[in-house]
């Protein structure tokens, strides 16, 4: 069956001399995997298209095992990554998270818009990366069914406090006075790093990225959401020590 839909490349792998497999993030049909033949060849009208982190309109085949790209056209290439190896191992991180996280053949129009606008900024430089990598691991992960409860203390149903602590196991706060440590993974959170994070799962899509934070408040936020990703993948994705090597 022939069909076309608009995709991210989020992974690629040589296959042979000329050929390619590779992972797609769709608005359609969510992740899907495709081979395109002689797409390794220069002068293959599929070349551009289907390379890690173009996004392309794609023509593809789809059979019963497998499916086949016959047409890729670019649109986006982002090619402020490839001037600076911090910023496009930060973008590669954003690629497997997609590969973790996104379900296949489901509508998932914004992941799509979540890793587009995040590679926008990355690329263009107008968001500093230290707040895009926690608000895409949190807004991703609340995506993927594993929102985290800032509402409230679990304990008391405080709104705020002076720290709130961060329980990486559970995704809940507890205040100051509801806090024990009993050796359960804690992030302290301030107020300014506490409402960051709410900002970035309960907010709507259009004003996702309208924040600033401080240096102090901006490390907490950065810690608590790489350390719930950890804890809910249950491991540490290659990309992202890669990527913290460099910082």
């Amino acid at each position: 069956m022939k069909t076309t839909t608009q995709g991210l490349i989020i992974r690629e792998q040589a296959l042979g001399e000329s050929d390619r497999l590779v992972t797609v993030l769709t608005g359609d049909q969510g992740v899907l995997r495709a081979f395109a033949r002689r797409a390794k060849n220069l002068k293959d009208s599929k070349n551009a298209g289907t390379g890690l982190l173009c996004y392309s309109r794609l023509t593809l085949w789809k059979g019963r095992e497998k499916n086949m790209i016959n047409d890729a056209i670019p649109i986006q290439g982002f090619f402020g990554l490839r001037e600076d190896l911090t910023r496009l191992s930060l973008a590669q991180y954003f690629c497997e998270l997609a590969v973790e996280l996104v379900p296949e053949g489901t509508d998932s129009q914004e992941y799509l818009r979540l890793v587009l606008n995040a590679l926008h900024f990355l690329s263009k430089g107008t968001r500093p990366p230290e707040l895009l990598k926690p608000l895409v691991e949190l807004r991703m992960l609340s995506l993927s069914g594993y929102m985290p409860d800032l509402v409230c203390c679990a304990a008391c149903g405080a709104y705020e406090s002076e720290r709130m602590y961060f329980k990486v196991n559970r995704g809940t706060i507890y205040c100051k006075d509801c806090y024990l440590p009993k050796g359960d993974p804690f992030v302290a959170l301030s107020p300014g790093a506490l409402s960051a994070m709410r900002h970035i799962i309960y907010v709507d899509f259009d004003r996702l990225f309208r924040f600033q934070l401080a240096p102090g408040p901006t490390g907490e936020l950065a810690a608590a959401a790489e350390a719930y990703l950890v804890h809910t993948l249950q491991k540490r994705p290659k990309t992202l020590d890669f990527y913290k090597s460099l910082t």
